[in-house]
């Protein structure tokens, strides 16, 4: 569980009712059903038309990442990679047979396996490489709905403020009816620059840096593949691979 995430939006949206009720205002006031469908219905049905359904989707899922992150452990695949370059060192490529049935990552497996059946160094690093560059933009168009939600809420909720003007406007007989009104009016506004601010924006930013990071911890079982591939020496591939981890 990522907790600086349900912390960051306890602290936002608290900050922001607190400073409502210090200013003397009622929490009761910003909550409007009308301005939250006309901002929410409207930019969720603006992400929809500008994506694919499996696009759509996979963002969906994708934010459970901002709240539990995938699995992200360097130092065990510096491990593994080490391991491995020491049993291929000693008996051979074909002697890692074994191992490939103990790896979980598909991604790791395949490299694996492809690296027992003699691959050469370059067609191994263009086949994973074409996988990493396929598997990246695949998750970044996934991410970017919510990008496009935060680019598209500020908008709508301006339009539900004009909609909100529009019923005032409507109504200047009838002094009873202007109170809502203009409540839905700067409510809406409230709610579209409050939600991509708050929401949508900063999810899309933390799924971009997961996102990076698993393309960088693949990258480096890429060169530790090719490493074992070339017969390096388990303590320069080590060394290697520490780059990879930032200091």
């Amino acid at each position: 569980m990522d907790l600086i995430s349900i912390f960051g939006i306890i602290i936002g949206i608290s900050a922001i009712l607190l400073g409502q009720v210090l200013e003397g205002g009622h929490i009761s006031s910003l909550l409007q059903i009308t301005a939250f469908l006309i901002v929410i219905g409207g930019t969720v049905g603006a992400v929809m038309l500008q994506s694919t359904v499996s696009q759509f989707t996979a963002g969906l899922k994708l934010l459970g990442w901002v709240f539990s992150p995938p699995e992200l452990d360097e130092k065990r695949v510096i491990r593994d990679v080490i391991h491995w370059s020491q049993i291929a060192r000693k008996n051979g490529l074909l002697a890692l047979e074994d191992n490939v049935g103990g790896v979980k990552d598909p991604f790791t497996k395949k490299g694996l396996q492809m690296l027992v059946d003699g691959a050469e160094p370059d067609i191994l690093r263009a086949a994973l490489d074409l996988e990493i560059t396929a598997y990246e933009n695949q998750k970044k168009q996934a991410a970017k709905i919510w990008e496009a939600a935060g680019g598209y809420a500020p908008t709508i909720g301006i339009i539900g403020a004009v909609l909100g003007l529009i019923h005032v406007m409507e109504n200047l007989s009838d002094p009873s009816k202007l109170g809502s009104g203009i409540a839905v009016a700067f409510v809406a506004t409230v709610y579209g620059v409050g939600s991509a601010n708050l929401f949508f924006l900063p999810v899309a930013n933390k799924l971009k840096t997961l996102i990076a990071a698993q393309v960088v911890a693949k990258d480096m079982m890429v060169e530790g593949l090719i490493s074992i591939c070339n017969g390096e020496n388990p303590r320069i591939i080590e060394s290697k691979l520490q780059g990879f981890i930032a200091r």
